[in-house]
């Protein structure tokens, strides 16, 4: 799924840090040994000497200067690091920053009017977007505070927000719903993975199966993840001893949610499952043809007409 516009439109107000360059600040010599001039010397040299550039702003003032920009937009990270990464060149000597937060993603901040500030994963996939095209493209500026080198452990933490309990074995951006919504995609070891989206009510969760269903593949899971997950939602069920093969999302209706599954060296099956995926009814491919069409992923012959 390609970057939504609105998404791309975000990541183009960091084109000016193209415009931006690490401001020019003198460091007064840290040498004990070196003379140091007075006001009184009277040489034009040591007088040289004596007007130093101006320092760079206290950490406290650029943490500060930042949590104004991040209050203004009403983001809450909590910031645990702050640099300053430089200014603009024109009148408006807009400043950019790179901040690191105590939970979640990391920042680059444009204290522009009104200020931006673009997620430091969203650059990143940008990023890996623009040199999967041309492996030469200028990306722009990227986040590189240690503290922010942190995707994995944003994806994890997002996924268990989002109500998804398994081992992440990969994660990633993947785009941006219509709403702007960031669309994040998490694999699970051995099991069904899904693509997840925050938005005002919380995180909605759209699973590898029904994806599949529309011809949208999911990165990070298998055919035979999906298989293995039908596989044991079938437990205990009288289509248990089925060694699912192959699986699909059918659909669901008032009556429930319906999956096929082909089985090694048997008939498949039809299962129609509640919201909490325990099975409510099996139909074997031979006689469920009236479900959703019949069994594609089984070749059955057709149930025999009853003979008068």
């Amino acid at each position: 799924m390609a970057l939504y516009p609105r998404f791309l439109a975000v990541l183009a107000a960091v084109a000016l840090t193209s415009t931006l360059a690490p401001p020019a600040f003198a460091q007064r010599s840290q040498n004990p040994n070196e003379p140091q001039a007075t006001e009184g010397s009277g040489s034009r040299a040591n007088r040289g000497r004596s007007e130093r550039a101006p320092r760079g702003p206290s950490p406290e003032r650029v943490r500060a200067d930042v949590q104004g920009h991040l209050t203004a937009l009403g983001n809450t990270c909590q910031i645990s690091e702050a640099k300053l990464l430089g200014q603009s060149a024109d009148a408006n000597k807009t400043s950019m920053y790179e901040i690191a937060c105590a939970t979640g993603p990391g920042y680059i901040v444009l204290g522009s009017t009104p200020p931006s500030a673009t997620d430091c994963l969203v650059l990143a996939a940008s990023a890996q977007q623009a040199r999967a095209r041309d492996p030469e493209a200028d990306v722009g500026t990227q986040c590189t505070l240690p503290a922010n080198d942190n995707a994995q452990a944003v994806f994890a933490s997002y996924a268990k927000e989002a109500g998804m309990d398994c081992a992440i074995d990969g994660a990633a951006i993947v785009g941006a719903a219509s709403d702007g919504a960031i669309v994040y995609e998490i694999g699970c070891a051995g099991t069904e993975g899904a693509r997840i989206q925050k938005s005002a009510t919380g995180w909605t969760r759209s699973s590898c199966f029904e994806l599949a269903s529309i011809n949208t593949a999911c990165r990070f899971t298998t055919p035979a993840e999906l298989a293995a997950t039908l596989k044991g939602w079938l437990a205990g069920s009288e289509a248990a001893n089925c060694d699912v093969q192959q699986s699909r999302f059918m659909g669901q209706n008032a009556n429930g949610v319906f999956y096929e599954a082909s089985c090694a060296g048997a008939d498949g099956v039809i299962v129609r499952f509640n919201a909490e995926k325990a099975v409510q009814q099996v139909y074997p491919c031979a006689t469920a043809q009236p479900i959703g069409g019949g069994c594609k992923l089984t070749t059955t012959p057709p149930a025999a007409t009853p003979q008068a």
